[in-house]
């Protein structure tokens, strides 16, 4: 390989929140890499860190390029520019759009178990959530549809967010789904925020579907959020676009988060995202299969190390769920005996909503030395656990 994922970084001292951690502990819980950024991110930042003047800024034409030219060739879809806005991030942009297309005491639905935000921007503010659960069955995750429908149906619904690929459980989901998705929503007036932030951590071969590609319905109804920051670890830089084909609704979104001022990029923001999607290529298409190898690594271990665990299939993110069912009910249980007992950090199924209880989610976006240490305090957690 070109770049170097076996190093070891050490983050203590950086103020890192994952590694706000004891001595012994190993952090493999929140979505944040322990590697470092691509090169060409790199050296973009301190070109413009060089400069010295960090002023107020404009967002740049070649951010917007760099987005339309990335989505164009690494998914094949296009977009216009005047589709895309600026945000500090995917959880403002949701928060903000939460306040501005729904009213104080309508129904947000989401589908669980999913990203735990999504559970905070929606009652932050004074929203009622409503989880439409998905079906597991057979190790694999599927919509149900007529408890979906069902929720959007609610006169008091007026939006839902989607997690496309869905996070916790690494699922894409197909275009005949979420044109499934977009029509259920159109038909009971719903808008649909797509969190597609995990888009390009998709396993080698694997491809993603953009929410308004699907149909000019989707297009309609639809606001899509994206980022570079899980993809090339950009997190602390807050950095994203929200992308939205609708006129009227591109208004009301643009309207809220520039009312909310999350829609202004500090210094380096736009930089390191047009650097990420202009020069990323490379470095992404490495990285995309050490994670895959990472995976295969557990699902090897896990299967004949630790019988009474299983890594469902997934096919996106760094973020492993496993079912702990046949060891706890809870998966908190076990989690907080994990961390007591080897000092290993993931996190329980629980804070993802409905159908978590009996899951954990790992997170594998580090060196294979640390994900071999993982799993073998795993293995050992798992065999010292008294179920509960």
């Amino acid at each position: 390989m070109k770049f170097d994922f076996d190093r070891e970084i050490d983050r203590f001292g950086t103020d890192s929140v994952k590694w706000d951690v004891g001595e012994n502990e190993l952090p493999m819980w929140v979505a944040d890499m322990d590697f470092r950024t691509a090169p060409t991110v790199i050296d973009a930042l301190e070109k413009r860190l060089s400069h010295g003047v960090f002023g107020y800024t404009l967002v740049p034409d070649a951010w917007y390029e760099a987005y339309i030219n990335w989505w164009r060739d690494r998914h094949g879809v296009t977009f216009e520019k005047d589709w895309l806005v600026f945000c500090t991030g995917v959880v403002p942009a949701i928060s903000s759009m939460v306040r501005k297309l729904t009213s104080v005491g309508d129904s947000v639905v989401i589908q669980t178990p999913v990203y735990n935000i999504f559970f905070n921007s929606i009652l932050n503010n004074s929203r009622r959530v409503l989880e439409s659960p998905l079906i597991y069955s057979g190790g694999k995750y599927r919509m149900d549809f007529s408890d979906l429908e069902e929720k959007l149906s609610d006169p008091k619904t007026t939006l839902m967010i989607l997690c496309n690929p869905q996070n916790p459980v690494g699922k894409i989901w197909d275009k005949d789904t979420l044109a499934k998705v977009g029509e259920l929503c159109f038909k009971h007036k719903v808008t649909v925020i797509s969190d597609e932030i995990h888009c390009d951590l998709t396993s080698p071969g694997a491809s993603y579907v953009p929410f308004f590609s699907v149909s000019e319905t989707c297009r309609r109804i639809g606001v899509t959020c994206v980022a570079p920051t899980k993809t090339f670890n950009l997190a602390g830089l807050q950095t994203s676009a929200v992308v939205v084909a609708d006129p009227d609704l591109r208004k009301r979104v643009d309207r809220g988060l520039n009312t909310d001022e999350v829609a202004e990029p500090n210094a380096f923001a736009a930089v390191a995202a047009a650097a990420a999607f202009s020069g990323g290529g490379e470095w992404l298409d490495e990285l995309r299969e050490y994670l895959y190898l990472n995976r295969l690594l557990v699902a090897d271990f896990v299967s004949s190390e630790i019988p009474s665990l299983r890594l469902v299939d997934g096919n996106a993110t760094y973020l492993l769920w496993v079912d702990v069912s046949s060891l706890t009910s809870d998966a908190r249980l076990f989690t907080d005996h994990l961390r007591r007992t080897t000092g290993l950090f993931i996190t329980p199924g629980n804070a993802y909503g409905k159908g978590g209880e009996h899951f954990v989610r790992i997170n594998v976006a580090c060196p294979r030395s640390r994900v071999l240490d993982g799993l073998k305090r795993l293995k050992k957690g798992a065999e010292s656990f008294v179920r509960g």
